[in-house]
């Protein structure tokens, strides 16, 4: 079985996107939310492998999602999805305990590159 992940973007075809590219790689997908505080909810109730993390969402942005999400477990491997100019907020990220990001429009490999090395150094 494939590792579980919830993906986690306000845009639907993005979760679209995300999610076609993840299946035809053997991924499964546990869940989607569209906003923040969807987000931690599913995270608790599912306990994914991963999680892909838009920054700009409405209720709460992913910064405040992976602060929120890492406070309840401190060992959520969790991956930001950001814009091109979003690098402060990166940076913030990956200091509030995102493993790594991907920028947006995504490519395939790019997402794939990340998800294993996350999940590799998560064991």
């Amino acid at each position: 079985m494939g590792k579980r992940i919830l993906i986690v973007d306000d845009a639907a075809f993005m979760r679209m996107m995300i999610k076609n590219i993840l299946i035809k790689n053997g991924y499964e997908i546990c869940g989607e939310a569209e906003n923040g505080q969807t987000a931690i909810e599913l995270y608790k109730e599912l306990k994914p492998d991963l999680i892909t993390m838009d920054i700009t969402m409405p209720e709460m942005n992913g910064i405040e999602v992976v602060k929120a999400i890492r406070a309840f477990d401190p060992g959520a491997n969790i991956i930001m999805c950001s814009a091109m100019g979003q690098q402060a907020m990166v940076m913030e990220a990956i200091q509030a305990g995102a493993k790594d990001f991907i920028v947006k429009p995504f490519q395939q490999d790019r997402i794939l590159q990340a998800i294993g090395r996350v999940l590799a150094r998560a064991g």
